[in-house]
């Protein structure tokens, strides 16, 4: 188990590298640059160019890219040009606001995956696990903004019964749990109910295909009732599958999430994200990228442990 977690550790340091890397000459090779951002597109040659020199952008990029791998070793990862405050700072905020929408949403994902991939793999073949496939992929299919944009309509606009944006209510002074949960909803009801159309379809085939293996038959001849086979045995094993997909299928929920905390303008990082490549901010982007990426290989890396746990060989191989 050691060895395969430090394998997996260079691995994720290696990846993280070339990910940084690729994103910092990307970013940097767009035209134009923060400067018009801040000083705005009618600004002169002269002052465009005093403004990059006291950012540090005039110097040769291949200068720039160690100085800034140099200032990552030391922990800064220096400050936003557009919003002038420490990018730790500035990302900390906001992560706070991802996670609990992260959470949620995962949760959320993860009960009605199990739930309907259970009745799909217990019914294949007949026609509750051919109008569940035909359910997900119609989900599947739906843009995310389309599926926030008509959750605000109807939930927020005609029957006014969530907000349609934001995390707070400002009209209250101290706003409560019960005004963040409600602020919170249609997000994670919108990245929830997507990533269902993925993850339950994974899950039932899994369910299908141990319930067609020998240990089931073999239990269900000792005398073992249906029921308890499926939650006791098949459950276990068909989480597998579902728990690598979920470790992989983090870059796609954040990259939904961009979308998602766009639309409900919602201060997330995927929001943040958004508003530095605009204004072409390249400390706050490339942050971010590197933390979405972190994550990434500790959600890779949580999903191959908690496969250990379920399946003993998993650790020796």
């Amino acid at each position: 188990m050691l060895r395969m977690i430090a394998n997996r550790l260079a691995t994720a340091i290696l990846s993280l590298a070339i990910l940084i890397t690729i994103v910092f000459f990307m970013t940097h090779a767009t035209p134009g640059g923060p400067a018009f951002s801040i000083l705005g597109q009618k600004a002169t040659p002269q002052a465009v160019q005093q403004l990059n020199a006291r950012l540090g952008l005039a110097a040769p990029l291949w200068q720039q890219y160690l100085l800034w791998w140099w200032h990552l070793l030391q922990g800064r990862l220096g400050y936003s040009y557009l919003l002038n405050r420490p990018v730790t700072q500035l990302v900390g905020d906001y992560m706070m606001n991802t996670l609990a929408l992260y959470v949620g949403a995962i949760l959320l994902s993860l009960v009605l995956s199990i739930g309907i991939g259970l009745v799909q793999g217990v019914t294949y073949g007949r026609w509750p696990a051919r109008l569940i496939g035909a359910l997900q992929l119609s989900l599947y299919a739906l843009p995310t903004f389309f599926v926030g944009t008509m959750f605000i309509l109807y939930f927020g606009v005609k029957w006014g019964v969530l907000p349609t944006g934001g995390i707070t209510n400002l009209r209250l002074e101290q706003p409560g749990l019960l005004d963040y949960g409600r602020h919170l909803a249609l997000p994670v009801l919108t990245i929830g109910l997507l990533g269902v159309s993925g993850l339950s379809r994974y899950f039932g085939t899994s369910v299908h295909e141990e319930l067609g293996k020998d240990y089931v038959r073999t239990a269900l001849a000792k005398g073992l009732t249906f029921r308890a086979v499926l939650f006791k045995h098949v459950l276990r094993n068909a989480l597998r599958p579902l728990v690598t997909i979920l470790g992989l299928a983090f870059p796609g929920i954040f990259a939904g999430s961009v979308l998602v905390e766009t639309v409900f303008n919602y201060p997330g990082l995927g929001y943040l994200l958004w508003r530095s490549a605009l204004s072409q901010d390249y400390p706050v982007i490339s942050a971010i990228v590197l933390l979405i990426g972190a994550l990434t290989v500790i959600g890779n890396l949580l999903a191959d442990l908690v496969n250990g746990l379920l399946d003993p060989r998993e650790r020796y191989e």
